[in-house]
């Protein structure tokens, strides 16, 4: 990276990234990187072989039926797909956590890049934090290229502890010259069962800053507007549970009161990053 220069540019080509598991709280990162590879009918173009970075029995493959009615086995994969083209522009890494070959896997991914092309990257991940569902959703985007961060007005993450295959993947990205943002979402562990529009809508609202596409919003204001109205219904009727959300946004209020300072926030968020009893989120 050179300081000083803008590592980030316009045009070319970028990569959007996103991995389904530990990286995809309430399935808000890969929902909003699949809207946005739906919305620019990108084309698969390089899909990883499942065989040597899945274990079947902990990602296991799905049976269903296809258009025509005949049964068919989908297997975890992860695809690179990009313009029909094959052109410059907007392209997309979605798919599922590998569960093994970590490094193998990485290079095999660059090397993917490498001959796609691609100069800039933006990983979307979703982490369970304590936070609550009546605030908007957190978004926390950061940098380790210091070019961008001066462009974006952006943080480097000061979090240390486990990680998944996003920073993974973003390290070796840097490593090789190619300059990466990652943007997490903060989901409310208390309701981390079921898919979150809320933080969904929030994490595309953040892309679109990086990428400079618009990405079509379809029902997901309705769909995050009704998510809360659910989870209200169901605090209305657990005493523990509306006490434990007022708590929440109590400290939520604080933090963005005017009088927070800076290192206050980053504090609350670091806070969010180490949850307790060893259940580390994703890092940044």
């Amino acid at each position: 990276m050179t300081e000083g220069s803008d590592d980030w540019g316009h045009g070319g080509s970028t990569l959007v990234v996103a991995f389904e598991g530990w990286n995809d709280a309430g399935e808000a990162a890969s929902s909003a990187v699949r809207a946005l590879r739906d919305q620019l009918e990108l084309a698969p173009m390089v899909e990883v072989d499942p065989e040597d970075y899945f274990d079947y029995q902990f990602n296991r493959p799905l049976i269903g039926f296809d258009d025509n009615g005949e049964r068919l086995i989908s297997w975890p994969s992860v695809t690179l797909s990009g313009p029909v083209d094959r052109g410059a522009g907007i392209h997309v890494l979605l798919g599922t956590e590998p569960s093994r070959g970590w490094k193998t896997f990485t290079e095999e991914v660059l090397d993917a890049i490498s001959v796609a092309g691609i100069e800039r990257i933006v990983f979307i991940g979703a982490m369970l934090a304590d936070v609550p569902h009546t605030r908007p959703i957190s978004v926390f985007a950061s940098s380790e290229n210091v070019s961008v961060r001066e462009r974006f007005s952006l943080e480097r993450s000061s979090y240390e502890g486990p990680v998944g295959i996003i920073s993974v993947l973003a390290d070796a990205a840097e490593r090789s010259g190619i300059p990466t943002i990652a943007v997490w979402a903060s989901v409310p562990h208390y309701v981390h069962n079921a898919p979150s529009p809320k933080a969904t809508l929030a994490l595309i609202e953040q892309l679109e800053e990086f990428i400079e596409v618009r990405i079509e919003r379809g029902s997901l204001v309705e769909d995050a507007e009704a998510w809360e109205k659910g989870i209200d219904a169901l605090a209305s009727d657990d005493d523990d549970m509306s006490a434990y959300i007022e708590q929440l946004e109590q400290a939520r209020d604080t933090v963005d009161s005017p009088e927070a300072s800076g290192d206050a926030i980053a504090e609350e968020f670091e806070r969010y990053l180490r949850k307790r009893d060893g259940d580390q989120p994703p890092a940044p």
